[in-house]
């Protein structure tokens, strides 16, 4: 049973936060208006910026299998007292509430500016997204490192 558990989560955080990570660190791309003078033009397409919102917000919604087989794993485990797995799953209520309290809304906020407001205050909160969802993903590579060297485990890895 561990090993299912086990292979149904690491799927899980495959096709579910992967998506993710890569749909949300494309998307301030796309949404930030072109400067002043027209560069950056070509990159500045809204339709594709709502497809990455939308694969976001699916996949954020699909990703909540994720911890939900990580307890079960860590619970048929046995080890869900130990250290790394904590911190492990701190990281990703971190990561989950800098998701959805702010990638996206920052994601949606810009969809919903088209038009309005300076251009270089819509630059800037692109650039401010692009940085948070870097530190979105940084959150989650840190979690993958912690599941794949597990600190103090004895199977000797």
């Amino acid at each position: 049973m561990t090993k299912l558990l086990l292979s149904l989560h690491v799927l899980a955080s495959i096709l579910a936060v992967g998506p993710v990570t890569v749909a949300a660190s494309m998307f301030p791309r796309y949404a930030r208006p072109p400067a002043p003078g027209g560069a950056g033009a070509g990159d500045h397409d809204l339709r594709t910026a709502a497809f990455l919102h939308k694969i976001c917000r699916v996949y954020a919604m699909v990703g909540i299998a994720v911890p939900v087989l990580g307890f079960a794993t860590g619970a048929q485990m046995g080890v869900l007292g130990d250290a790394w797995l904590l911190v492990s799953i701190v990281l990703t209520a971190v990561a989950a509430a800098l998701l959805m309290a702010m990638v996206l809304p920052g994601q949606r906020e810009l969809l919903g500016e088209e038009g309005a407001g300076l251009v270089a205050e819509r630059r800037a909160a692109a650039g401010r997204l692009a940085m948070t969802t870097g530190i979105f993903n940084l959150l989650w590579a840190t979690v993958v490192v912690l599941m794949i060297v597990r600190p103090g485990s004895t199977t000797g890895a």
